[in-house]
């Protein structure tokens, strides 16, 4: 008798945790705050703000978050620096088990521009797909579902154009997930871009990861590699570090001060511009991130 299937990743979660090793905790753009709390109520407040040192803009948000994990209902609002507002309604495990509803909306009073997308995500033992309507893109249609047996994946997304009664987006991708590692291929952009990547828990206090992307419509070096590894110091701090094939090394630090605060640091190196020893200059970067939670 085979065992019972786990609920495989959705199609936005494939490669998820060779993801997260490569991209969080580098904090290299400039500084950026968030604080978070949550009252009694299950109403959670969440204030963020970055100031990136390539753009020099300062861009900040205040989020209010509503849960009744009884009744399955989410509402999150959320407003902007750049004034725009953002409303999200979830419904989850009341029609069905396993299917949630949720209507995203968005509005920019200044531009007169506004978004409204519509989705249902369905998942069970084995399964696990999702479906969205956006009404004032097309109208576009876009579903995406991924199968899962015994660490096998298999999955698939698509876009359909109402108005130009045409597929406008496809990919695949095939993966392999166990406890202490899993590997992923993409087949992206209409099947013009192929990723792989992996994640391996080399052990309890370790982590490596790798993703080598390539475009079949490059004009240049068609392949691109990036390869990280991630090292726990202790309980409250840890190391990151990745290089890619154009020669940049990005370090990371992460420590949590006490329960609720945390502090990172970051920096890039361009090994191709080693002369230029500038922190923060066109060839090397540096950044900070303080995380406040309550």
């Amino acid at each position: 008798m085979s065992l019972p299937q786990p609920v495989p990743p959705s199609w936005k979660d494939l490669g998820k945790s060779s993801k997260d090793l490569l991209d969080r905790d580098f904090p290299i753009y400039g500084t950026s705050l968030e604080v978070k709390t949550k009252t009694p109520s299950n109403v959670t407040f969440k204030v963020a703000g970055d100031a990136n040192s390539k753009t020099n803009i300062i861009n900040g948000d205040v989020e209010a978050k509503y849960s009744d994990p009884k009744n399955g209902i989410t509402f999150t609002q959320a407003w902007t620096t750049a004034n725009f507002l953002r409303t999200n309604v979830e419904l989850e495990n009341q029609v069905a088990k396993g299917l949630k509803f949720e209507l995203n909306t968005g509005l920019h009073p200044d531009k007169g521009t506004k978004t409204a997308v519509f989705g249902t995500t369905y998942k069970q033992p084995g399964a696990h797909s999702r479906a969205f309507v956006d009404f004032f893109k097309g109208p576009t249609f876009t579903a995406d579902a991924v199968l899962g047996r015994d660490g096998f994946l298999v999955g698939g997304e698509a876009s359909y154009n109402v108005t130009e009664g045409k597929i406008t987006r496809y990919a695949a991708a095939l993966g392999y997930s166990a406890p202490e590692y899993n590997v992923t291929l993409h087949g992206l952009g209409n099947l013009s871009t192929f990723s792989a990547s992996y994640y391996h828990r080399v052990s309890r206090d370790v982590e490596a990861g790798a993703k080598a992307i390539y475009d079949t419509k490059a004009t240049t070096s068609n392949v691109s590699l990036e390869v990280g590894a991630k090292a726990y110091l202790d309980a409250a701090a840890f190391v990151k570090a990745k290089v890619n094939s154009a020669g940049l090394v990005v370090l990371g630090y992460t420590q949590a001060l006490r329960p609720g605060v945390k502090v990172s640091a970051g920096l890039a190196l361009d090994t191709q511009k080693l002369n230029d020893a500038t922190p923060g200059g066109p060839a090397h970067k540096v950044g900070a991130s303080f995380v406040f939670e309550g």
